[in-house]
């Protein structure tokens, strides 16, 4: 465990006022959008509500820990554009509520923001979500917004970011800069829920190395560009860590837990895609200073299609990733020196059907995490989701080891409308 630096109290107040600041001038927009003479004005509404369980295969290593979890959540979503299309404003909120674990009970803004769109530009006020990567198992370089880790181990959700986002477009690439008040913490299963460290994560003993704490104004900025066959982009960030160091400590009740440190980071990112027909080769690295020692972390691999599989329509992609992280314990749960393999199906039919199936195989231990998902659409409104992870081998030395007895499997039932 990296040393406990000096822990600061984060000023709320100030960061609110960053905050409210964002949320209030993409309301403003919202808000405008009747008394606006800017032309026909189009309304979208849509979203979706679904139920999810999830189920173990054994008891839990905590008896804190509930066996099973059950959840019902939603995510509305209603869009305006005006303007000629030329400005836009987006509203999608987030909620689950889950029976057993309380921290996973939440709710987010994913989506809050008005958009103008020029001839070579646009800029964004508000919230949202940003993704960068080209990797299947893991997306080293898509640190702009906070991951949402109650939704999933794989650190795919992520919540919304307040920011300001202006893009333009040139003849050498597009250019991206952001302005990011308001730090997100990131969000971890409660004492009762699974999937969690032990000892879990007391996220309201959170400390900053910044004496602004939450109210930090990140930036970052970017540059990607089509160069033949080649996809890059390259960026630069400094501000709060989206990664948080974990101290151990000792709650109010005298319970051993650990508390989430987020320390200032310069962090430099690249993402490159070459494609050869069939053949896709990938890449992604980062560079960190600020949190520890400084450190590189890549990803890299190749996904080959199979097209038209057995004379169908069906697709077969075949994965193969490679993760190092010169800094010895992983950017997150794992990742320090792991192969990942994995197969994709796509049948392409009317109901969208699809199954990705892989192995993340740890280089040193053989340790392995075998993951299953599959999706597919019934009518016109209703999808059915399938979500399997079996744990195998994990020393007790390694992050994965607390989650030896949390392999389970996970049913999602979703109505969109």
């Amino acid at each position: 465990m990296r040393r406990v630096l000096h822990q600061q109290k984060s000023p709320d107040s100030v960061r609110e006022r960053f905050v409210r600041l964002v949320y209030f001038s993409a309301a403003l927009a919202l808000l405008s959008i009747p008394v606006a003479s800017l032309g026909k004005q189009t309304y979208e509404l849509g979203g979706y509500v679904g139920v999810e369980l999830r189920v173990f295969r054994e008891a839990p290593a905590d008896v804190f820990q509930m066996h099973q979890s059950g959840s019902i959540l939603a995510r509305p979503e209603f869009r305006a554009h005006w303007n000629s299309g030329r400005q836009a404003v987006v509203f999608s909120p987030f909620f689950r509520w889950d029976a057993a674990d309380g921290e996973r009970t939440h709710w987010d803004l994913r989506e809050f923001y008005w958009e103008r769109w020029g001839e070579s530009w646009d800029l964004r006020v508000g919230v949202d979500r940003v993704f960068w990567g080209v990797m299947e198992s893991q997306h080293l370089v898509d640190f702009i917004n906070q991951t949402d880790l109650v939704e999933n181990l794989d650190a795919e959700e992520k919540l919304g970011q307040p920011m300001v986002n202006l893009n333009f477009r040139t003849d050498l690439g597009a250019f991206e800069l952001f302005i990011l008040p308001g730090f997100r913490e990131r969000t971890f299963p409660g004492q009762g829920g699974r999937l969690r460290t032990q000892p879990f994560v007391d996220t309201g003993e959170a400390s900053y190395s910044s004496s602004r704490g939450r109210a930090h104004v990140d930036f970052a900025a970017r540059w990607s560009a089509v160069l033949g066959k080649w996809d890059v982009g390259l960026y630069q960030f400094y501000g709060t860590s989206r990664d948080p160091t974990l101290l151990p400590g000792i709650d109010s009740r005298g319970q051993a837990v650990l508390r989430p440190r987020y320390e200032l980071v310069y962090q430099s990112g690249l993402d490159v895609q070459v494609t050869q027909a069939n053949l896709i080769w990938k890449l992604e690295a980062i560079y960190r200073t600020g949190q520890g020692d400084s450190f590189v972390a890549t990803s890299m691999g190749a996904e080959y299609t199979l097209v038209g599989v057995l004379g169908s329509v069906a697709n077969v992609g075949l994965l193969a990733e490679y993760h190092f992280d010169s800094d010895g314990d992983g950017n997150a749960l794992y990742f320090a020196d792991d192969w990942f393999a994995g197969v994709r199906l796509s049948l392409n039919d009317a109901s969208s059907s699809e199954l990705l199936m892989g192995v993340l195989v740890d280089r040193a231990t053989q340790a392995s995490l075998f993951s299953v998902e599959a999706s597919r659409r019934f009518g016109d409104v209703w999808k059915a989701e399938f979500e399997a992870r079996l744990f195998n081998d994990f020393e007790l030395s390694e992050p994965l080891a607390q989650l030896q007895n949390d392999d389970y499997v996970q049913f999602t039932v979703i109505r969109h409308f």
